[in-house]
């Protein structure tokens, strides 16, 4: 257990009396126990704030968004903040105002400037390791090399080029492990560096999985792992540390060690895990009616992915993502559960909409799904041309 999680049952009113059986209230409190609904309804305080704001406090409220599918930044907004549009989201990356880049577990987020600052140490600790390994190089050296990599995207730079930098830096400052750099990992790890940003080398489709260009990111201030956990709890809390080291991709005694010495309010929860959050956290929230989210929501990939039982059933949640390719379905949010998910296939501007919800579950209403359509219309400029609702047994 946490050295933290001890010092916090050590304060807690409840703690205090147990050991001593002759105190009036040593039989009579116990801890209550926080229930998935309990965890549901106060991340949902979070992730969907009842201020209407703009993209750019939008992002910044709601934290890091999971955006490897590009279109995820604009969906997730859209779920959030009915009304927000396509042009919204594109001039505020355009801008600066929110980035995108690789960075924590290897995958791709959208960020305010203030929080990819926090991401990209989470990224040198987490990934570490594995440029390590597959590099073949010293801590010393990967530090030189991040350094170099940085200098080197001072401008835009293309996937190519940052490989072509990488294998001239091993060739001269550690030749034996050039070869590293022309396998699949090693070419990820060129641009797969919390160091920097992206953007669509064809102009403005960030909504797109087009081409990228890469060029450093200028941090707005020097982060550690303390401030990597508060953003977490900030943004998806109450956590257990493994929600926190699986978010994160740092180790778990890291987790540990960074909790160790933070002002947190902790609860019991399921599974007999202990849940940490920051004191003053915003209050549960219910949400109900349908929301459309996007593949990788925060919902769902903001948490450990054996512990998602707060928003998903596992049944769910084995048919939602796709453990061959990691893959996962753009999940359908009813009264505050995912119990579903929805596809508009295609790119043509006009195009159907299929929303599939799970046997067992509330069918959702076809005049709950008009505001749904209409943000999603909004967001990717698009028009939708039929709606349909189908069950599936799981």
């Amino acid at each position: 257990m946490l050295r933290l999680a001890r010092r916090v049952r050590a304060m807690s009113p409840v703690n205090r009396y147990r050991g001593c059986p002759h105190h009036p209230r040593a039989t009579s409190v116990q801890r209550v126990v926080l229930s998935w609904d309990d965890l549901a309804g106060r991340a949902l305080g979070r992730q969907f704030p009842e201020a209407v704001l703009d993209v750019t406090a939008a992002v910044g409220a709601v934290g890091p968004m999971q955006t490897q599918t590009a279109r995820s930044a604009f969906l997730g907004l859209a779920a959030r903040f009915p009304g927000t549009t396509h042009a919204q989201v594109t001039e505020a990356y355009a801008a600066g105002a929110i980035v995108r880049g690789s960075t924590i577990r290897g995958t791709v987020h959208t960020a305010s400037p203030e929080h990819y600052s926090v991401l990209a140490e989470a990224t040198r600790v987490g990934q570490h390791p594995r440029w390590a390994r597959v590099l073949g190089i010293t801590d010393d050296q990967i530090a030189d090399l991040w350094d170099s990599m940085e200098d080197h995207a001072r401008e835009w730079r293309t996937p190519e080029e940052l490989r072509l930098h990488l294998v001239a830096w091993l060739g001269e400052h550690s030749p034996a492990t050039q070869d590293a750099a022309e396998t699949a990992p090693g070419r990820y790890l060129a641009f797969g560096h919390g160091g920097l940003v992206r953007r669509p080398a064809s102009g403005e489709k960030w909504e797109g999985q087009g081409k990228p260009l890469y060029a450093t990111f200028d941090r707005t201030r020097t982060a550690t792992m303390a401030d990597v956990v508060r953003l977490h709890l900030a943004s998806h809390g109450p956590s257990s540390r493994q929600d926190v080291a699986w978010w994160s991709g740092v180790p778990l005694r890291v987790v540990e060690e960074a909790l160790d010495g933070l002002d947190l309010v902790e609860e019991d929860g399921p599974e007999g895990r202990a849940y940490v959050d920051l004191p003053g956290a915003p209050p549960p929230r219910d949400l109900p009616g349908v929301r459309l989210l996007p593949e990788f929501d925060a919902l769902l990939c903001g948490y450990d992915s054996k512990a998602r039982d707060r928003f998903a059933t596992p049944e769910h949640h084995r048919r939602l993502w796709n453990e061959t390719n990691g893959m996962l379905l753009p999940p359908m949010l009813v009264d505050g559960r995912i119990t579903g998910y929805w596809r508009a296939a295609g790119t043509a501007r006009t195009r159907p909409l299929d929303v599939t919800w799970f046997s067992r579950t509330r069918r959702p209403r076809k005049d709950e799904l008009d505001e749904p359509v209409a943000a999603l219309e909004a967001v990717l400029g698009i028009t939708v041309s039929s709606v349909t609702i189908t069950r599936e047994l799981v």
